[in-house]
């Protein structure tokens, strides 16, 4: 009888999709193609946006019903169909004519495709004040074909991707993360610029909980922090208005990412008049935010440091111009409103170093009980790097405070947390978090703040978590390594008295040793008899 072949599980849509625009890309680099890819994304997306509130307005003017738009004449009824403020009114984009996704779709064979694509991310620019300098316009470019901009096109075209209602505009901003993350695994080290890995955002949000309030991100990257918070707020009946987005970003191009990233989210987000550098340029001097999240450059020695030794942001010491770590951390605390956290990203060496005074302002943190709990991480979950990092949560007030949910009194107190051992490989270099990772993580934190499940408390765990007083924190040397503080995981006890257990196996290892001398000698009797029989 003939094998029966396994039905094949077809691809999710957002893998899907990649395939195909991965597979047009040619020989054109990764780093340049994502911003091609991406922007034809965004573009599908404003046009959707736009058609969705073009349709809506077509049933009003048409529904003798509604008196403040019904237009009896067909003259009447294109006026408000073309009306710019019937669309921005709403937070929709307005699309020029000519320049819309079907009239891209029908030119997508045409040898100056690449052109038209050019010329519409120009006028879309042109009509939005907010996306002026912020869309790509490289289409026309050498490397890249006509024929793959039409297959680009052709793909993101297909009927699952169309959208009828403005909450089915959703799955392009999943296709667009998805595909910033498969960019990210293509370009390596260099995806750290622009993209901080999932799980390692998500146990950063779900440790902070931002239900409400300003949400800041001073190294925001292409915007995954605020994505993952929008998601935490919807995931918890809240609703997109609970929570106030600001963020700053210093490489241009990544700027652009984080804006169209925001902008398929529908997420209203304060990223600064254009890219700048939080250091030099704060585009939000005067904000106290209630959460701070963030994965800024590891170890950076290029920060300009040595223009800003005066700053009033140091509070806790200068920071060495070698090093920015210490900067980003205090430069954190200084946008963190009274009752806010901050939640950090930094390498490993932050919590030990002694060099160039960074030990001194991390025994003035320490003494200033602002350090409320490290998080140790495993290695490999980042892209192109094996660098080990970590978790800082910082916040001004460890008393009973509420700031989301009430919290319980912390003063002096200190939580470490070893998660090294947690995650598993997903591939053959790249680690991640299951959901119960993060929960177990984010739960133990939560028990011991005094904001999780009431009927969960908190108690320490030998190689997991130790709540650690200040105190013993400067016997340490305000080193603040989370293995120098949970210990090593207990042992299960088997109940033998520890001294029985070493005479048992004190017997047993010399019994062991009679058994294999005995055995020997029938080994070497054995031998010798066949050496005689031989002879």
């Amino acid at each position: 009888m003939p094998r029966k072949t396994k039905p094949q599980t077809p691809k999710p849509l957002e893998a899907a999709l990649w395939d195909a625009a991965d597979e047009l890309r040619g020989k054109m680099d990764s780093a340049s193609y994502k911003h091609v890819v991406l922007g034809l994304i965004f573009l599908k997306y404003v046009s959707d946006t736009f058609t969705v509130r073009r349709d809506e307005l077509a049933r009003l003017v048409n529904d003798p019903s509604s008196s403040d738009y019904f237009m009896p004449t067909d003259e009447a009824k294109r006026s408000v169909l073309e009306d710019r403020n019937e669309y921005t009114a709403e937070g929709v984009f307005w699309v020029p004519e000519h320049h819309r996704w079907e009239d891209l779709r029908a030119a997508a064979k045409l040898p100056d495709i690449g052109k038209r694509v050019d010329d519409a991310m120009e006028a879309i620019e042109r009509e939005n004040p907010t996306l002026r300098g912020v869309l790509p316009k490289n289409y026309t470019q050498r490397e890249l074909v006509p024929e793959a901009i039409g297959g680009l096109i052709d793909t993101f075209s297909r009927q699952d991707l169309a959208s009828s209602e403005f909450k089915d505009l959703d799955v392009l901003g999943r296709v667009y993360e998805y595909f910033l993350g498969q960019f990210a695994g293509r370009e390596g080290k260099k995806a750290g610029e622009f993209y901080t890995p999932r799980p390692v955002v998500q146990l950063l949000v779900e440790m902070l909980q931002p239900y409400h309030g300003r949400v800041l991100d001073p190294a925001c990257g292409s915007g995954g922090m605020f994505v993952q918070a929008d998601k935490f707020v919807a995931a918890h009946g809240g609703v997109r208005n609970d929570i106030s987005v600001f963020g700053q970003e210093s490489n241009p191009t990544t700027w652009r990412l984080a804006k169209m990233n925001l902008a398929v989210r529908g997420i209203e987000g304060n990223l600064g008049a254009q890219w700048g550098d939080s250091f030099h340029a704060d585009a939000h001097p005067d904000l106290k935010a209630d959460f701070v999240l963030a994965n800024p450059p590891f170890n950076d020695s290029k920060w300009g440091g040595e223009r800003l030794r005066t700053d009033p942001r140091w509070v806790y010491g200068a920071p060495p111009v070698q090093n920015a770590n210490y900067a980003w951390l205090q430069h954190f605390l200084w946008h963190c409103a009274p009752t806010g956290t901050v939640g950090t990203v930094l390498a490993n060496g932050s919590l030990s170093s002694q060099q160039n005074g960074e030990g001194d302002i991390r025994r003035a943190m320490v003494s200033a009980d602002v350090v409320e709990c490290i998080v140790a991480l495993p290695p490999q979950l980042f892209y192109g790097t094996q660098i080990p990092v970590c978790l800082w949560f910082l916040t001004k007030n460890k008393r009973a405070v509420r700031n989301g949910a009430e919290t319980r009194p912390r003063q002096g107190e200190t939580l470490f947390l070893d998660a090294r051992n947690l995650g598993h490989m997903e591939t053959r270099t790249l680690r991640t978090f299951s959901d119960e990772d993060i929960a177990r993580v984010a739960g133990t934190y939560h028990a011991w703040r005094g904001t999780g499940d009431p009927a969960v408390a908190y108690h320490d765990v030998p190689g997991f978590c130790r709540v650690v007083k200040t105190a013993e924190i400067a016997e340490n040397g305000y080193v603040l390594t989370p293995g120098r503080y949970v210990g090593s995981e207990q042992v299960e006890d088997d109940g033998e008295p520890l001294d029985e257990k070493i005479a048992r196996l004190r017997d047993e290892v010399r019994q062991g040793f009679a058994q294999r001398a005995e055995l020997q000698e029938k080994v070497l009797a054995a031998l010798n008899s066949l050496v005689v029989g031989d002879e």
